[in-house]
């Protein structure tokens, strides 16, 4: 009996804890950040078709979500869900936010979504709160690409708590993906949607292989990060206040090649 009694509270406790590999948060209360994504999609960094107009280089709005580790907005070599195809091809957000309160109805998996402006160029920034809870401490996101067949940016599961306390500052470099969702190798391609539908896949300087796409810079290892993000902790005296614009350090994005 004093087994059976151990072993149904033990399940009990582990059955309301989110599922996953991540250490869990025992943090004693919530949490409150500002995050600052950061655009560094410049002509001087990414030469190669570079949209100058029609529409030039520039950031769709942020979605994010903070949430346990039984919901997942985007993973790489996964299918894009719908919502992530319509956000990443379109900048459309309905059917995401739709999904993510699905998500959130049936597993209570969804502490919250945020948002953040456009950015009306490939470089500046724009910013945002968001809220994390114990049991939802992971921060995930997408951004679109504009203009682009299905390509984003974003950050997958961010867990923003260590043990008993939350993390002060994460700052994270970000480079393009794309959504599986259309087969367009440059910035300005119509549309061409893939089938069947593939997975998520980072887009480097050799993949696609194809000198026609637009991110293809074979001189080069690896590409520069085409945006940043950093997630700063607010104090108690900070929250409620207006957002002030934080300038962040500058790091060098440049490619230095001759491709036309």
């Amino acid at each position: 009996k004093v087994i059976w009694t151990v072993l149904v509270t033990l399940l009990g406790y582990a059955s309301s804890l989110p599922v996953g590999d991540e250490s869990i948060c025992t943090a004693e209360e919530l949490a409150k950040y500002r995050i600052i994504f950061k655009g560094k999609w410049s002509q001087t960094a990414f030469p190669k078709q570079y949209p100058l107009y029609r529409p030039p280089a520039q950031w769709s709005s942020l979605l994010g979500v903070t949430h346990s580790s039984d919901y997942s907005m985007w993973k790489k070599n996964e299918y894009a869900s719908n919502g992530v195809r319509d956000f990443a091809e379109k900048g459309e957000a309905w059917v995401l936010m739709k999904e993510i309160e699905e998500a959130g109805e049936k597993i209570q998996s969804v502490h919250g979504i945020f948002s953040a402006p456009a950015i009306s160029s490939g470089t500046g920034q724009t910013s945002t709160e968001l809220e994390v809870h114990p049991r939802h401490p992971l921060v995930s996101f997408v951004v679109r690409i504009v203009p682009s067949p299905d390509w984003f940016v974003g950050i997958d599961s961010l867990n923003l708590c260590e043990g008993d306390r939350w993390m002060d500052e994460v700052s994270v470099d970000l480079y393009p993906y794309d959504a599986g969702t259309d087969s367009g190798f440059t910035f300005s391609s119509p549309n061409f949607a893939t089938i069947p539908q593939e997975t998520v896949k980072e887009i480097t300087c050799s993949s696609p292989s194809h000198p026609a796409n637009s991110f293809y810079y074979p001189k080069l290892k690896i590409l520069p990060p085409i945006a940043q993000v950093t997630i700063v902790k607010l104090k108690k005296s900070q929250l409620g206040l207006s957002a002030p614009f934080i300038n962040l350090p500058a790091k060098s994005n440049e490619i230095i090649d001759s491709v036309s």
